[in-house]
Protein backbone atom coordinates (compact mmCIF):
# COMPACT_ATOMS: atom_id res chain seq x y z
CA UNK A 1 0.00 0.00 0.00
CA UNK A 2 1.07 3.50 -0.74
CA UNK A 3 1.21 6.29 1.71
CA UNK A 4 2.29 9.82 1.72
CA UNK A 5 4.32 10.92 4.79
CA UNK A 6 3.29 13.90 6.70
CA UNK A 7 6.27 13.85 9.58
CA UNK A 8 9.04 12.14 9.87
CA UNK A 9 9.11 8.54 10.86
CA UNK A 10 12.43 6.64 11.53
CA UNK A 11 13.40 3.96 9.52
CA UNK A 12 10.30 4.52 6.89
CA UNK A 13 11.17 7.75 5.57
CA UNK A 14 10.96 11.78 5.48
CA UNK A 15 7.91 14.32 5.60
CA UNK A 16 6.21 14.69 1.94
CA UNK A 17 7.48 11.05 0.51
CA UNK A 18 5.89 8.62 -1.23
CA UNK A 19 6.63 5.60 0.38
CA UNK A 20 5.70 1.39 0.50
CA UNK A 21 4.03 -0.20 3.57
CA UNK A 22 2.32 -3.22 4.43
CA UNK A 23 -1.24 -2.16 4.47
CA UNK A 24 -1.70 -3.24 8.27
CA UNK A 25 0.81 -1.55 9.29
CA UNK A 26 -0.71 1.79 7.45
CA UNK A 27 -4.14 1.32 8.87
CA UNK A 28 -3.17 0.43 12.18
CA UNK A 29 -0.47 2.78 12.52
CA UNK A 30 0.75 5.28 10.23
CA UNK A 31 -2.72 6.78 9.86
CA UNK A 32 -4.32 7.34 12.52
CA UNK A 33 -1.15 8.74 14.46
CA UNK A 34 -1.22 11.02 11.70
CA UNK A 35 1.85 10.04 10.37
CA UNK A 36 0.58 9.19 7.06
CA UNK A 37 -2.46 10.18 4.29
CA UNK A 38 -3.60 7.28 2.01
CA UNK A 39 -1.70 8.08 -1.58
CA UNK A 40 -4.74 8.45 -3.76
CA UNK A 41 -5.12 10.78 -7.13
CA UNK A 42 -5.74 13.66 -5.00
CA UNK A 43 -3.32 13.39 -2.55
CA UNK A 44 -0.60 12.74 -4.99
CA UNK A 45 -1.57 16.36 -6.60
CA UNK A 46 -1.48 17.97 -3.40
CA UNK A 47 2.47 16.28 -2.68
CA UNK A 48 3.38 17.65 -5.67
CA UNK A 49 2.48 21.24 -5.28
CA UNK A 50 3.71 20.75 -1.52
CA UNK A 51 7.23 19.85 -3.06
CA UNK A 52 7.24 22.47 -5.46
CA UNK A 53 6.37 24.98 -2.92
CA UNK A 54 9.23 23.50 -0.96
CA UNK A 55 11.62 23.37 -3.29
CA UNK A 56 10.68 27.41 -4.20
CA UNK A 57 11.18 28.23 -0.40
CA UNK A 58 14.61 25.99 -0.19
CA UNK A 59 16.15 28.04 -3.56
CA UNK A 60 14.95 31.33 -1.42
CA UNK A 61 16.65 30.02 1.32
CA UNK A 62 20.15 29.17 -0.30
CA UNK A 63 20.58 32.20 -2.03
CA UNK A 64 20.32 33.88 1.20
CA UNK A 65 22.11 31.70 2.62
CA UNK A 66 24.70 32.50 -0.30
CA UNK A 67 24.69 36.38 0.41
CA UNK A 68 25.34 35.83 4.16
CA UNK A 69 28.04 33.77 3.28
CA UNK A 70 29.78 36.47 1.42
CA UNK A 71 29.02 38.95 3.62
CA UNK A 72 30.55 37.36 6.89
CA UNK A 73 33.67 36.60 4.81
CA UNK A 74 34.66 39.87 3.58
CA UNK A 75 35.89 41.07 6.67
CA UNK A 76 36.13 39.34 10.56
CA UNK A 77 34.14 41.01 12.91
CA UNK A 78 35.40 42.66 16.01
CA UNK A 79 34.19 41.42 19.33
CA UNK A 80 35.09 43.19 22.19
CA UNK A 81 36.05 41.94 25.71
CA UNK A 82 37.97 43.77 28.91
CA UNK A 83 41.57 42.77 28.97
CA UNK A 84 43.69 42.62 32.06
CA UNK A 85 47.35 43.42 32.12
CA UNK A 86 49.21 40.79 30.46
CA UNK A 87 46.11 40.78 27.36
CA UNK A 88 44.47 38.34 28.87
CA UNK A 89 39.88 38.40 28.93
CA UNK A 90 38.31 38.41 32.08
CA UNK A 91 36.56 35.31 31.54
CA UNK A 92 36.20 34.11 27.55
CA UNK A 93 34.10 35.27 24.67
CA UNK A 94 31.04 33.22 24.01
CA UNK A 95 28.43 32.41 20.91
CA UNK A 96 26.26 35.31 22.80
CA UNK A 97 29.22 37.93 22.05
CA UNK A 98 29.74 37.01 18.56
CA UNK A 99 25.94 36.56 17.26
CA UNK A 100 25.27 40.56 19.16
CA UNK A 101 29.04 42.03 17.04
CA UNK A 102 26.83 40.04 13.90
CA UNK A 103 24.26 41.78 14.38
CA UNK A 104 25.64 45.26 15.20
CA UNK A 105 28.34 45.39 12.86
CA UNK A 106 26.83 43.43 9.64
CA UNK A 107 23.28 43.22 10.04
CA UNK A 108 22.34 39.83 9.91
CA UNK A 109 20.52 38.62 12.95
CA UNK A 110 21.81 34.67 14.00
CA UNK A 111 21.17 33.07 16.33
CA UNK A 112 23.61 31.94 18.75
CA UNK A 113 22.91 28.34 19.05
CA UNK A 114 24.03 28.09 15.68
CA UNK A 115 27.10 29.63 16.25
CA UNK A 116 30.22 26.90 17.28
CA UNK A 117 33.68 27.97 18.38
CA UNK A 118 36.11 26.18 16.83
CA UNK A 119 38.99 27.22 19.17
CA UNK A 120 39.25 25.79 22.47
CA UNK A 121 38.95 28.70 24.59
CA UNK A 122 38.87 32.10 23.82
CA UNK A 123 40.93 33.46 26.72
CA UNK A 124 43.36 35.82 24.62
CA UNK A 125 42.97 39.08 22.41
CA UNK A 126 43.65 37.42 18.40
CA UNK A 127 42.02 35.96 15.95
CA UNK A 128 39.65 33.15 15.99
CA UNK A 129 37.69 30.96 14.15
CA UNK A 130 33.94 30.73 14.49
CA UNK A 131 31.36 28.32 12.66
CA UNK A 132 27.83 29.13 11.53
CA UNK A 133 25.47 26.10 10.99
CA UNK A 134 22.54 27.27 8.96
CA UNK A 135 21.13 23.62 8.85
CA UNK A 136 21.02 20.84 6.03
CA UNK A 137 24.66 21.09 5.43
CA UNK A 138 25.26 24.83 4.97
CA UNK A 139 27.70 25.58 7.26
CA UNK A 140 29.78 28.67 6.96
CA UNK A 141 33.12 29.77 8.63
CA UNK A 142 33.55 33.02 10.40
CA UNK A 143 36.44 34.55 11.28
CA UNK A 144 36.36 36.81 14.68
CA UNK A 145 38.71 39.23 16.33
CA UNK A 146 38.62 39.74 20.32
CA UNK A 147 39.89 43.24 20.87
CA UNK A 148 40.21 45.23 24.26
CA UNK A 149 37.22 47.44 25.07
Amino acid sequence: MQVILIKDVDNLGAAHELVEVKPGYARNYLIPQKYAIEASGSNKKILEERRKQLDKREQKLLAEIAKVKQVLSESPVKVGAKLGVNGKIFGSVTAIQIARAIREQKGYEIDRRRISITSDEVKEAGTYNAQIDFGKENIVELQFEVAGE
